[in-house]
C-alpha cells in the first residue's frame, strides 16, 4: 500500500544516510505542504505544524514505524491525488514531458532541489527501428535532500507508461487513448514524492546525516532509461551514491507484505527480432516459390527446445515468441516473415547462451527450409537486477515493521526485468517488492464503493481500508511490464 511504501521508504532512507560510510495538459499546482514551512494549502499539514507535533522528534534518532505512519498519513491525501492524476496522463518511454513537470510542480513546491534534462534517448534510431514508439528523453528528473555531501543513498521511481489501451473502470481513466500506466509506474511516483515531503520535513526538523538523492526515471519500459542516467553521471556526480534502494508493486504477494531476495532477484533480457526471407508466389503453386512461413513455423517450434530441452531443469530460461506477422492476401504465399520475441535468463552468462543458440538454431532451420535469415536485438539488453546480499539483509530488518508479517519476506526470483539493474550493477543495490494482491476486489467494492478498485487502494475509504484490511490471498491481474 502506498502509506506503508512511504513509510518504509523514509525509513530505509534515513537509516541509510545514517548507517553507509564516509507538454499537452495543464499543470495543476502541488496539494503537498507548500512553499512556505509553516503553511499549507487545503488543511494539510505544513513543515512548521508538522515539526510542532514532533512527529520525528528525538534529535537524530530514527524514528519509530508509528511516528512514520502517522507522518505518512498526513500526506495521503495529496499522493492520492497526484497518483490519479498521473493515472489520468501517461506517457510511453522518452515522451515524459507532461509527467516530468507535475513532478517538478511537486518538488518546487515542497523546496526540494532539483535538476532536470536527465535520461536523454540515445537510441531513438534504434527503437524506431524495432518499432518501439519513444521520444527525445531529457524527461528525468534528479532530487536532492540533506546535507549535500556524503554519505549519499538514491531512492528511484520509475515515470513511463506501456502503449496498452486502459479499460475505462475507473473515474481517472487515461486521457491519453492507447497509453496507460498498466505496470503502476504512476503509483511508484507518487510514492516517492511523498517520500521527498516527509525526508524534507525531516530535513527541517531533526536533520539528515548525508544525502538523499531522488530519480526520477523515464523509459523503464524497454527504453534502459536507467543506462541513461547511469551513463550521464548520476551515480558519479558528488556526492557519490553508496547505496540504492528501488521497489515494484507486485501483485503475487498479498496486500500489506513486503518481499524480495538477497542476489539475484530479477531476470537479464533481451529482445529479438527474426526476419526470415524467401520467395513469394501464387498460393496454388507452393512448388514454385520459396515458403517462408512454413519456415517460420519451423522456427517457432525449434525454438521452443532451447529452454526445454538443452537448459538444465535445475536452472531458468525463457525463450517466448510473442509476434508473428506475414503476408496480406489469402491466396498469395508472402516473400518475408517475421518473428518477435524475448529470451530471459537469471545470469548475464545464460541469456548470452540463450542469444548464442537462438542465432544457431535460427540459422539452421531457416536454412533447410532455403531461407535467408537476419536476427536484430535490442538496443540495450537489461542485466539480471542483483541484491547485494550485506545490504538485504540490513534492509530487511530496517523494512520488516512496515509489513503486516512483521518481516520481508524471501520469495522466489522472477523472470521479469527491471533497468533498475544498471544501478545495481555499479553500486550496492537493494530492490524490493511491495505486495499489492488482494482476497476480493468485488468485496471491497461492495464495501467501499466503486472508487476502491484495482490496483487503486487509496478511494475516499482507502485510509481506513489500509489501517484494517490484512488478509490477503489472491494477486491482481499481471502488469504489463519489462
Amino acid at each position: 500500500p502506498i502509506m506503508v511504501s512511504i513509510a518504509r521508504f523514509v525509513s530505509v532512507a534515513a537509516a541509510v544516510a545514517a548507517a553507509l560510510p564516509p507538454a499537452a495538459a495543464q499543470i495543476p499546482k502541488s496539494k503537498f505542504m507548500g512553499v512556505k514551512l509553516d503553511e499549507a494549502e487545503d488543511g494539510a499539514v505544513g513543515l512548521g505544524e508538522f515539526a510542532e507535533k514532533a512527529a520525528f522528534g528525538g534529535g537524530s534518532s530514527l524514528p519509530s514505524y508509528q511516528d512514520l505512519w502517522d507522518a505518512a498519513f498526513d500526506v495521503m491525501p495529496a499522493v492520492h491525488d497526484l497518483r490519479r492524476d498521473l493515472h489520468a496522463h501517461p506517457e510511453v518511454m522518452f515522451t515524459e514531458s507532461w509527467t516530468s513537470a507535475r513532478i517538478q510542480s511537486e518538488l518546487s513546491g515542497l523546496n526540494v532541489s532539483y535538476t532536470t534534462g536527465w535520461a536523454k534517448n540515445t537510441k531513438a534510431a534504434e527503437l524506431k527501428a524495432k518499432g518501439m514508439s519513444s521520444g527525445p528523453g531529457g524527461t528525468g528528473v534528479v532530487a536532492e535532500i540533506g546535507t549535500g555531501k556524503p554519505p549519499c543513498v538514491l531512492l528511484r521511481a520509475d515515470i513511463d507508461a506501456l502503449p496498452i489501451k486502459e479499460t475505462p473502470l475507473v473515474p481517472f481513466v487515461s486521457e491519453n487513448d492507447g497509453k496507460s500506466h498498466a505496470c503502476g509506474h504512476d503509483s511508484h511516483i507518487a510514492m516517492l514524492v511523498g517520500a521527498a515531503a516527509l525526508l524534507k520535513r525531516r530535513e527541517a526538523t531533526t536533520g539528515i546525516n548525508g544525502t538523499i538523492r531522488l530519480i526520477f526515471q523515464p523509459a523503464e519500459e524497454g527504453g534502459a532509461g536507467g543506462k541513461r542516467m547511469v551513463e550521464e553521471g548520476v551515480l558519479s556526480q558528488y556526492p557519490p551514491v553508496q547505496g540504492a534502494v528501488g521497489f515494484h508493486q507486485w501483485p503475487f504477494i498479498p496486500l500489506g507484505t513486503i518481499g524480495g531476495r538477497p542476489g539475484t532477484f530479477l531476470a537479464a533480457t533481451e529482445l529479438f527480432e527474426i526476419t526470415v526471407s524467401g520467395i513469394g508466389g501464387h498460393a496454388a503453386m507452393p512448388h514454385a516459390v520459396v515458403d517462408p512461413i512454413v519456415a517460420s513455423a519451423a522456427v517457432i517450434t525449434a525454438l521452443q527446445s532451447i529452454a526445454a530441452r538443452e537448459t538444465s531443469p535445475l536452472d531458468s530460461a525463457v525463450v517466448s515468441v510473442t509476434m508473428v506477422h506475414a503476408g496480406d492476401a489469402y491466396n498469395v504465399i508472402p516473400s518475408g516473415a517475421q518473428i518477435c520475441g524475448t529470451i530471459r535468463s537469471l545470469s548475464d552468462a545464460g541469456l548470452k547462451r540463450l542469444r548464442q543458440r537462438v542465432g544457431e538454431v535460427v540459422e539452421n532451420v531457416a536454412g533447410g527450409h532455403r531461407c535467408n535469415v537476419t536476427v536484430s536485438w535490442s538496443p540495450d539488453a537489461y542485466p539480471p537486477t542483483y541484491n547485494d546480499p550485506a545490504l538485504f539483509e540490513w534492509a530487511k530488518e530496517v523494512a520488516a515493521p512496515a509489513s503486516i508479517t512483521g518481516a520481508v519476506d524471501v520469495i522466489e526470483p522472477t523472470m521479469g526485468g527491471e533497468d533498475f539493474s544498471f544501478i545495481a550493477q555499479e553500486v550496492p543495490s537493494v530492490f524490493l517488492a511491495l505486495g499489492s494482491g488482494e482476497k476480493s476486489w468485488t468485496g471491497l467494492m461492495e464495501e467501499f464503493g466503486p472508487e476502491v478498485g484495482p490496483l487503486d487502494t487509496t478511494g475516499e475509504s482507502g485510509y481506513d481500508l489500509q489501517r484494517k484490511f490484512n488478509t490477503t490471498t489472491t494477486p491482481l491481474p499481471q502488469p504489463h511490464c519489462v
